[in-house]
């Protein structure tokens, strides 16, 4: 028996071919993050900050005992810290064995969308954004962009380029 389900647009589409995305909100922009990808979602407690550090850089977080480092999504995609005070959630991500908190304003669902339409990214979207970005999903009512994980963690390589 193979398993059925349908696109945000209504169309029936096999499980199979579907991908599965962490949604995220920054900014009030719905973003998407490959499920692979995330291996936990959670609510920062503490954080250190570290001088002289790259502006990504929110800090340094105790994750169950493992060192992990803050990164503010917002700062990442050109945006200023939203100054509103609360819980703080963040995606946990590795990257070359790296871990990462991606912190970020809303952590939504996950969502099983076909790779077949995801679409390039829109000619007017900034050039910040398309960098970090893989293409857009259009959903029903809004737009998911769907970022690169690996291009909003390289940072780093950025700076050493430059």
């Amino acid at each position: 028996m193979k398993l059925i389900e349908t696109n945000p647009s209504g169309n029936v589409k096999a499980a199979s071919k579907q991908m599965e995305f962490v949604t995220v909100t920054v900014a009030g922009q719905l973003l998407g993050l490959p499920i692979s990808r995330v291996h936990d979602v959670f609510v920062v407690s503490e954080m250190t900050t570290v001088p002289l550090a790259p502006g990504e850089i929110a800090g340094l977080l105790n994750l169950r005992g493992r060192v992990v480092t803050a990164v503010s999504l917002r700062r990442r995609l050109g945006l200023g810290d939203s100054g509103e005070a609360g819980r703080r959630m963040a995606v946990g991500l590795e990257n070359q064995g790296e871990a990462y908190g991606l912190l970020v304003d809303d952590v939504g669902e996950v969502l099983k969308l076909d790779p077949d339409e995801m679409q390039p990214n829109p000619v007017h979207m900034d050039r910040g954004w398309v960098g970090l970005s893989q293409g857009v999903h259009q959903l029903r009512d809004q737009l998911l962009i769907v970022l690169d994980v690996d291009a909003v963690l390289a940072f780093e390589t950025e700076r050493e380029a430059a």
